[in-house]
């Protein structure tokens, strides 16, 4: 998901380039200014308490804000992402988005500051008070804004630019040059975005080979706890003779060992565009320690694969595999097999419905060539990605 919060003192154009930005990258345009005129205009409760301190030139108390800008959220739990038109204006403010989008398991993406002289603010405030009759854009009222705006908005600036979220941007010149200058620093923030894919599916169902695949192609990190539990069993360190059980059996290893294990693995990745994800989350539980783990790297998944193969020809697959050398301890008994295909119906699933709920989930058929499952799996994902970036 894509979030910009366009910061600005007012006159700055804020408005303007938000509307060509929230096109161009189809977000959803939360302006605010305009939310506020508009329960304005409506006369609702809000929109009168508002009123009068708007007139004053004064920013709106956060209650009110807030409540008007969740409510917009809700309203659209589909979105590709937000984009903030004069909010966050405090410290304070900042803090509460960062606990609103949290909710949708997201985080801001960046912060475009567009930067114009006093001066030229100024005039500008007046010019549009004299074409469009705005009452809040008076003499006093502009002087009181801009002083508003430097003692308190500007600290706004410091918190981002600590989070390395904070772009500067050359508000002065025609409406092509700024947007032209917004649209380099919102691609290059993006290229710099990590790509994080969790591959699900039935055992036998080829998450292992076309993980590998995708990982090359994408230059991303592959992570797969089953392959790296059997590296631990083989060199028989501690850990590995801690999870020899789980993997002779075939049922899932306790949540503490691997999340010990993925934290050290993930840490031996510090320049990765992203990760693949293979055989982690198994369950809601696992889906919640991933989002935790990744928002530590202020990252999320971007996307779940559900690789959709039959029952049936998953056990073919696991019965071919198992006269391999590549062979599993659980591939040889039909009664192990079995077991692996329960937990997945029992603890998967969820994973799933996790994953739709948040317009992260697409399901892939996994049925024919190596060849033919890939060019499938990368198409799907080459037309999510440019969706997300």
């Amino acid at each position: 998901m894509l979030n910009i919060a366009l910061f600005g003192a007012p006159g700055a154009g804020k408005g303007t380039q938000s509307e060509l930005l929230a096109k161009r990258y189809n977000l959803i345009h939360l302006s605010t200014g305009e939310m506020l005129r508009h329960e304005i205009a409506e006369e609702t409760e809000i929109g009168l308490f508002a009123k009068s301190i708007i007139a004053r030139g004064e920013l709106v108390s956060d209650d009110i804000i807030v409540q008007i800008i969740e409510d917009k959220i809700k309203m659209n739990p589909n979105a590709n992402g937000f984009l903030f038109d004069g909010f966050p204006r405090t410290v304070v403010q900042a803090y509460i988005l960062d606990g609103l989008l949290l909710r949708l398991n997201t985080a801001l993406t960046c912060m475009l500051s567009l930067e114009a002289p006093k001066e030229v603010l100024y005039d500008r405030l007046i010019k549009r008070a004299s074409e469009s009759g705005r009452k809040d854009d008076s003499h006093d009222v502009v002087m009181y804004r801009l002083k508003e705006y430097e003692e308190k908005t500007l600290p706004v600036a410091d918190f981002y630019r600590e989070k390395g979220k904070y772009f500067g941007v050359n508000g002065v010149g025609s409406i092509e040059e700024i947007f032209k200058n917004l649209n380099i620093v919102v691609e290059k923030t993006l290229r710099e975005t990590l790509l994080n894919v969790v591959v699900i599916g039935r055992p036998g169902g080829g998450k292992g080979s076309q993980g590998h695949l995708l990982a090359k192609e994408y230059n991303l990190a592959y992570i797969s706890t089953g392959q790296i539990l059997r590296e631990e069993v083989k060199k028989d360190s501690d850990l590995g003779k801690r999870v020899m059980p789980y993997l002779q059996t075939g049922l899932n290893v306790p949540d503490e060992i691997i999340i010990q294990m993925l934290e050290k693995e993930i840490k031996l990745h510090p320049d990765a565009r992203g990760f693949i994800f293979k055989g982690f989350p198994r369950t809601i539980v696992q889906a919640y320690i991933l989002d935790g783990m990744l928002m530590r790297q202020k990252s999320s998944v971007s996307l779940a694969i559900n690789l959709e193969v039959p029952m049936l020809e998953c056990f073919k697959r696991l019965s071919m595999r198992a006269k391999t050398t590549k062979k599993r301890t659980y591939d040889t008994e039909t009664d192990l097999i079995i077991r692996r295909m329960e937990e997945y119906e029992l603890k998967t699933k969820p994973v799933i419905e996790y994953y739709k709920k948040l317009n992260k989930y697409t399901l892939v058929d996994g049925i024919g060539s190596e060849i033919e499952i890939y060019e499938r799996l990368s198409g799907v994902v080459e037309k999510w990605f440019k969706k997300i970036r």
